[in-house]
């Protein structure tokens, strides 16, 4: 069984990922109750994950590559019209990767970095674009995005100002 020890943070400054190629993501759910079912299409890939429940930045993670077909159909039939459409960037930063997602459609604006950890006590050296952590905020999980009909207010992304 894969562990995800997850933390995610609004991204401050957008300028980072200038110059940057992107992949583009489309995900969806199945389930997000205490378990979590999603289908998710990268790039030219499909996936199938299933979820437990958090535990703190910790949960339990089962990931398999389906047939990108398949995973474009059960996206069309049992997760629309509330999908999750963004482009991700991988930037590197202290010996681990940052996933930089950049939302669009119904989350537009809103930009989130996670970056997974080996171990829940690991040293986290954050780069200077990051901004406040959101790890344990609910309104931020996948999922609630999906369901949102907007990014969450309460913390406003953008551009950090020198």
């Amino acid at each position: 069984m894969a562990k995800e020890i997850e933390r995610k943070f609004l991204v401050a400054d957008t300028a980072i990922l200038q110059g940057r190629q992107g992949e583009p993501v489309v995900q969806g759910y199945l389930s997000n109750g205490g378990v979590t079912v999603r289908v998710r299409r990268i790039g030219g890939r499909g996936f199938l994950t299933v979820k437990g429940p958090s535990r703190g930045i910790t949960r339990d993670e089962f990931e398999y590559e389906i047939p990108a077909a398949d995973a474009d159909l059960m996206l069309e039939l049992y997760c629309a019209p509330r999908r999750i459409v963004k482009t991700r960037y991988r930037i590197p930063h202290g010996g681990l990767e940052f996933e930089v997602d950049v939302f669009d459609g119904h989350l537009r604006g809103l930009v989130i970095a996670e970056v997974e950890l080996p171990r829940e006590n690991q040293p986290l050296e954050l780069p200077a674009w990051i901004g406040p952590e959101v790890s344990l905020d609910p309104r931020y999980y996948n999922a609630s995005l999906a369901r949102a009909p907007a990014p969450p207010a309460g913390i406003a992304p953008g551009p950090r100002r020198p």
